[in-house]
């Protein structure tokens, strides 16, 4: 009895400690429980709050403007195709997916992507574009329809970013090829569909594998817990990290279904560096790698960019090819062994190259001079916040043909230059005369160069670039005519203190009588001098303001030899009033901006207003055209076709410090500088410098002709070539010449009459 009684209170002394101890342990997690719900409260809130409302700050977009195609367009088929292969089109043997095209002879078959415009949504569509010489000839679509117009989709070129730097491009689920998705969880979570934000199983393996292999080679993080480590935690390798995660992602999956999930990861997952830019998504990494979008990728180009989330850094396929291509096989292979592709698929895709675009070949972030503009302009009009973070989409008047055929001038003079080249530095401005849009812009002689830039910062004096404003407002005085006789001699103009300034011509020599358009043609100094006092500086300055240079000058003689200091951007919107015929056209760079959603925001209008006479314009245009055949700019139909009527002035400032070119055909103006930073001499004059990049572009830029109207109030007078007397068609010498009405010379009553070849190939210029 007493050996069953010390039994009996065994076991409930024993039955005692248990309950003592799961009553403790209840306590305790009641306890746990108390204390850590407020935290698991709190994380719930961080999941919700940044979930559920604005994820991403976007940044703004910059796009340069849609390439417009109609019959008798001047663009060539190789600059037809220099923009698709920018915007990432490929070539296919047949044409019957977005985003492809076919060359034949002269004609270029292409399926046109869709885009949401300013003015609305353009379908995407497949079309039929031939070629004549530089010319689009006709626009058919796929049955045989005449086309009148199509837009392509516009190139982004950069972007208004946070000081995160982060960008990306927000897809949803259904843009995503649906096989890139299951190749996604079945690389990187293959339990997604069945776990519950963290799984045991994928610990376990990686305990196991990490246990046997002695060190840390697998981590058993779903794409959940992935997801919300780059989402809302940091890389650091804590305890508490990882406790955070595993709740939040518990979390995550309580309140939002697989799907919102898997699209959420889809534009958070970083896959690269873009210098200070990081890619984040796979829309972007998409556009970043292979310049298409998301929905046009190929199982090979999905596969690669699957495999770089395993390191984005380590696979990247510019830096390491053979590691980013065994990478990408690793995951072909994952695919075929869980039967998402086929044996034959990966063999395929695995003999195909990575297919990825050379870095900034022309494209984002190819053209910082430019987007430094646009930048500018913004943040005269937007908070900084709303560039940054709420998606705008900027469309500018960048057109990036004109754009890279303006560096690769620029890179060929500079060769060409040799040693005198050295330490040499640059800005072209380049515009569309008829509407002010800025086409191209360069501001460093390093096409990539981030920092200083010179089209819009540098101020420079400007030299003979001022002449035409001085010419200019002598033709307005009505005391001049294109053929007034002007003395270059020496000339004396008498300063302040009993001081006298003596200006000299370019080659140290003097030319006599000559006529006034000669002296603008051949940039006489002297001549001009004369002029200028004639009429008066104060004059000169008020016309410089008229033409749209805002800057206040002192009257001095010496700004009529180009004293005066401005930025190449200054003197392109001077000349931009005179290539327009009097026109003031602000130059422009931004047309238009939409929101996230595609609604217009703000519209930046054509603005123009007339401040100068046409009849005036015209003369002065002429005479700057005979620069063009006969004087400083001469040279320039070396390359360009003697057919193509051009207008023009150099410039040559003090100890050739700088170099100067602006010169215009119809539709487009170019002004080139080229000098030193540190203001050294250059040893190049404006002809020998800054005209021959300006020559080099516009013979691969192929301008259109001038071909001005002739105003009502300008007559053609025939008048000897020699004297500038009047006189009558057919006599010895005869020549036409533009006048103002009633400015004309008289006609002599009478003339010795010549065989019969009459002289009019002036005429012909302007017409």
């Amino acid at each position: 009895m007493k050996k069953v009684r010390k039994k009996l209170t065994r076991k409930t002394k024993k039955r005692s400690l248990w309950l003592v101890f799961f009553s403790w342990l209840f306590k305790l997690s009641l306890v746990a429980i108390v204390i850590v719900s407020p935290y698991i409260i709190y994380l719930d809130s961080v999941v919700q709050d940044k979930f559920s409302g604005k994820r991403w700050t976007i940044p703004a977009k910059v796009y340069a403007r849609p390439l417009e195609l109609f019959k008798g367009q001047k663009l060539s088929k190789e600059d037809f195709l220099t923009e698709l292969n920018a915007l990432g089109y490929r070539t296919a043997d047949s044409v019957t997916n977005v985003g492809q095209i076919n060359v034949n002879a002269n004609q270029v078959t292409v399926y046109i992507r869709g885009f949401q415009f300013y003015e609305g949504a353009e379908p995407s569509k497949l079309v039929n574009v031939s070629f004549n010489g530089n010319n689009v000839n006709q626009i058919t679509d796929q049955n045989n329809n005449v086309v009148p117009l199509i837009r392509l989709e516009p190139m982004m070129i950069g972007g208004v970013y946070p000081t995160h730097n982060e960008d990306r491009i927000l897809v949803k689920l259904d843009q995503v090829p649906p096989k890139l998705v299951e190749a996604l969880v079945a690389v990187e979570d293959k339990r997604f569909y069945k776990h519950h934000g963290i799984s045991m199983i994928g610990i376990g393996r990686a305990v196991y594998t990490n246990v046997v292999k002695g060190k840390l080679t697998q981590g058993g993080s779903t794409l959940t817990q992935q997801l919300v480590k780059n989402f809302y935690l940091t890389n650091e390798r804590t305890l508490k990290r990882k406790v955070n995660e595993a709740i939040m992602a518990l979390l995550l999956e309580v309140h939002y279904d697989k799907k919102e999930i898997l699209e959420a990861y889809l534009n958070e997952v970083f896959l690269g560096q873009d210098g200070q830019r990081s890619i984040h998504g796979f829309g972007l990494a998409s556009q970043y790698f292979f310049g298409q979008p998301i929905n046009e990728l190929k199982l090979p180009q999905y596969a690669l960019l699957i495999g770089m989330v395993k390191g984005p850094s380590v696979y990247n396929p510019r830096r390491n090819p053979k590691l980013a291509t065994d990478r990408r096989n690793v995951v072909l292979d994952v695919l075929a062994e869980q039967n998402i592709i086929s044996a034959a698929e990966a063999k395929q895709a695995k003999a195909a190259p990575l297919g990825v675009i050379p870095q900034g070949r022309l494209g984002i972030s190819s053209f910082p001079a430019f987007i430094d503009l646009v930048k500018r302009q913004l943040r005269e009009d937007y908070n900084e916040e709303d560039l940054t973070g709420e998606g705008l989409r900027i469309f500018t008047s960048l057109d990036p043909i004109i754009q890279i055929k303006a560096e690769r001038s620029l890179d060929a003079t500079l060769k060409r230059l040799g040693k005198r080249a050295e330490n040499l530095e640059a800005a072209m401005v380049i515009t569309n005369p008829s509407t002010g849009e800025l086409l191209g812009l360069i501001g460093s002689r390093d096409r990539n160069y981030v920092g200083f830039n010179r089209a819009i910062d540098a101020i420079r004096s400007i030299g003979s670039q001022i002449k035409p404003a001085v010419y200019l407002t002598a033709l307005e005085s009505k005391k001049y005519t294109l053929t007034t006789v002007v003395q270059d001699e020496p000339y004396s103009v008498p300063l302040a203190g009993g001081k006298e300034w003596t200006p000299q011509n370019f080659d140290r020599s003097y030319h006599g009588n000559v006529f006034f358009y000669q002296a603008l043609a051949h940039s006489y100094n002297v001549s001009t001098v004369k002029i200028g006092m004639d009429i008066g500086v104060s004059n000169v300055l008020k016309t410089i303001k008229r033409l749209g240079v805002a800057a206040d000058y002192q009257a001095y003689p010496a700004i009529l030899l180009g004293s005066a200091s401005m930025t190449p951007m200054d003197v392109a919107g001077m000349y931009q009033t005179i290539a327009s015929g009097g026109y003031n056209t602000p130059i422009r760079s931004i047309r238009n901006v939409l929101n996230a959603k595609g609604e217009p925001l703000g519209r930046y209008p054509f603005e123009t207003q007339q401040r100068f006479d046409t009849g005036v314009m015209y003369l002065l245009q002429y005479a700057m055209q005979r620069n063009m055949r006969e004087g400083t700019g001469r040279s320039a139909y070396n390359q360009i076709p003697a057919a193509t009527n051009l207008a023009g002035k150099t410039g040559t400032t003090n100890s050739s410090k700088d170099s100067w070119f602006t010169g215009f055909g119809q539709d487009i103006l170019a002004t080139v500088w080229l000098g030193k930073d540190d203001n050294s001499n250059t040893s190049l004059t404006g002809a020998t410098g800054a005209l021959q990049v300006w020559t080099s572009f516009m013979k691969e830029a192929r301008p259109t002709s001038l071909r001005t109207p002739i105003p009502q109030n300008v007559v053609y007078a025939w008048v000897d070539a020699n004297t500038g007397v009047g006189t009558g068609e057919g006599c010895p010498n005869a020549v036409q010449m533009p006048y103002l009405k009633g400015t004309e010379p008289a006609p002599e009553l009478s003339c010795t009459k010549s065989d019969g070849s009459t002289t009019d190939w002036i005429r012909g210029w302007i017409n």
